[in-house]
């Protein structure tokens, strides 16, 4: 009778099946940590500019779509002059800083003009568009 060969699992199983538990667990860790981090974060200077940016794409939508009359653009000037008013407290670091200031100042008095004369023709919508980029481009080339 030939004696058989001792056949033991081979150890490399062992340490796969510990590798793929570090790894989930690095995994879970990981997830974790950014999560913790995420919720120190304060949301509402990323949200309002999202928002602002989402209220002109529309704003620039409904004149692309020949929708120009004041009843469609009044709204969304609104909705913009609204959210001006929050941009100090938003970005409470740069109140003080007196570019930041005048950039909000500014794109505030421009929609302020906008509301005050709504624009009734999609060249007034355009006109108004390139005025209140322009602001928002002058502070973010000094702050973003």
């Amino acid at each position: 009778m030939a004696s058989q060969p001792d056949r033991r699992p081979s150890p490399a199983a062992r340490y796969l099946v510990v590798f793929a538990i570090g790894l989930v667990v690095g995994v879970v860790a990981a997830v974790m940590l950014l999560r913790a981090l995420q919720a120190r974060q304060d949301p509402f200077p990323g949200a309002l500019m999202h928002v602002m940016a989402r209220q002109t794409s529309e704003l620039k939508a409904t004149a692309a779509a020949n929708r120009c009359s004041a009843s469609d653009s009044v709204p969304r000037l609104q909705s913009l002059r609204a959210m001006a008013n929050d941009l100090e407290s938003a970005f409470p670091g740069l109140r003080d800083d007196a570019r930041f200031a005048g950039a909000a100042s500014s794109l505030r008095a421009t929609l302020d003009g906008a509301l005050a004369q709504p624009p009734a023709t999609c060249a007034q919508v355009t006109s108004a568009l390139e005025k209140i980029g322009n602001d928002c481009r002058a502070c973010h080339q000094d702050f973003r």
